[in-house]
């Protein structure tokens, strides 16, 4: 899969977590979510749509490929890591956390990445 800038892969995030939530989600909807304007939020989604992440048109529902699925499901296990890390490891605030995991989540090697998940496996077992 191809490597997607942060921006794109917190789109994919979103509609993914509407998605689970069994909500249909259309460009107004990340538009107000992300607080930026509806153009910038169209050229996004066609970029996604080009790549092969979602399948958008412009008055449908955005719905997630499988590619896309794989993408932002692997995004949204990175935060929660990352966060919990953050939270029980560092003892930082849930928002404090949620901040650095949204930023981290994005640039993290998988290197990195297992060496914290493993780390929390360890202190869930202790």
């Amino acid at each position: 899969m191809e490597k997607l800038t942060a921006s794109l892969e917190d789109y994919l995030e979103i509609i993914c977590n509407y998605s689970n939530a069994n909500k249909g989600i259309r460009a107004v909807d990340i538009s107000r979510k992300l607080n930026i304007s509806r153009a910038s939020v169209t050229e996004a989604l066609k970029k996604l749509a080009n790549k092969g992440y979602i399948n958008y048109g412009r008055y449908d529902s955005i719905s997630l490929t499988e590619n896309g699925k794989v993408l932002a499901e692997s995004v949204i296990s990175k935060h929660s890591v990352l966060q919990i890390f953050f939270e029980n490891v560092l003892g930082l605030s849930e928002a404090e956390a949620s901040i650095n995991a949204c930023r981290i989540e994005h640039v993290i090697t998988d290197n990195a990445f297992n060496k914290i998940s493993e780390l929390i496996g360890k202190n869930k077992n202790e």
